[in-house]
């Protein structure tokens, strides 16, 4: 097999939620994600370190778009954000001073990191962890 040539890539993604302001506020209260300028069409931008997330209406979707949540669906369902953060009993620290509910408590994983995770307002599933 051949050896992949490294592109040094990036990764940015975007979520596309229903209520924008509750998913800003979160973003940026509870996980101290950088809002950026919002554009006419509501997106909005928002970093934290080398992490890039772009925050759209879900109703800017066409309806028959790929990604969109049928009637009912939970969005983000089958996908399991992880952010890797420096000092992960810190950051818990934080959202638990933001009285954000926890998907689960801080605990040692079998694996060797420390965690905790949370759902943001739209429902995706975010997994906060130290580094390895």
């Amino acid at each position: 097999m051949e050896k992949p040539v490294e592109q040094n890539m990036t990764f940015r993604f975007e979520l596309f939620v229903d209520d924008l302001p509750a998913s800003i506020d979160f973003y940026h209260r509870v996980l101290q994600f950088t809002v950026g300028e919002q554009h006419s069409d509501k997106f909005t931008p928002i970093t934290n370190g080398n992490v890039r997330i772009g925050l759209n209406l879900r109703s800017a979707l066409r309806v028959d778009h790929p990604i969109q949540a049928v009637e009912g669906e939970r969005l983000g369902r089958g996908i399991e954000m992880v952010l890797e953060v420096d000092d992960v009993a810190a950051m818990y620290e934080h959202v638990l001073s933001e009285n954000w509910p926890l998907a689960a408590e801080l605990q040692q994983r079998p694996w060797g990191l420390t965690d905790f995770r949370v759902v943001d307002p739209s429902g995706y599933y975010l997994r906060i962890t130290s580094r390895v």
